[in-house]
């Protein structure tokens, strides 16, 4: 598992001047707060997203649980908890996780899309298309294999007939 380095400085940055801006005393000019923690943790998903360079499902699950939860719920409580002037809201709350939601979906979207290119390039798909490619499980794949023709099998269904055997005399001989 490596860390991308750019996106942790990122993601560290972000969440400094969230920290600052969300926790200290001073008082933002009149924006709509709930767009301002929506993009902020929009912002704070996508880079902690790409921290990690590892599976998918990991990358998702770390990142819905520390920033999604613990950032999201965490900063809020801590809001209302510290004599700075501010209250706790549940709307801000709702801002945080719908705007890490989203941040998320987009993110694991463009991940899968990324990780089919680079299938795809290396020449192999995860599911076969319409018919292309054989079964892998039935050993299509092999080299060496025969498709057996119906013609060839022996008649009890045995497997192919070869000269040695002795079964294509007597097939031959009772015509």
């Amino acid at each position: 598992m490596r860390v991308r380095i750019n996106f942790a400085c990122a993601f560290v940055l972000v969440l400094l001047g969230a920290a600052y801006l969300g926790l200290g005393s001073t008082q933002i000019p009149q924006v709509n707060d709930k767009v301002l923690h929506f993009l902020t943790f929009f912002l704070l998903t996508t880079a902690f997203y790409w921290i990690l360079d590892t599976t998918r499902r990991r990358v998702l699950n770390f990142t819905l649980l520390v920033v999604t939860f613990g950032l999201g719920l965490g900063s809020e409580a801590l809001q209302g908890l510290l004599p700075n002037g501010r209250q706790f809201d549940p709307l801000d709350i709702a801002a945080n996780v719908v705007g890490s939601l989203l941040a998320l979906g987009l993110c694991t979207l463009y991940h899968k899309r990324m990780l089919d290119r680079r299938r795809r390039a290396k020449g192999y798909s995860t599911v076969p298309q319409d018919g292309e490619g054989q079964d892998l499980e039935l050993g299509g794949q092999e080299t060496g294999t025969v498709e057996e023709d119906a013609r060839e099998s022996s008649p009890n269904g045995e497997g192919r007939l070869t000269p040695s055997s002795g079964a294509e005399e007597g097939i031959e001989g009772s015509k």
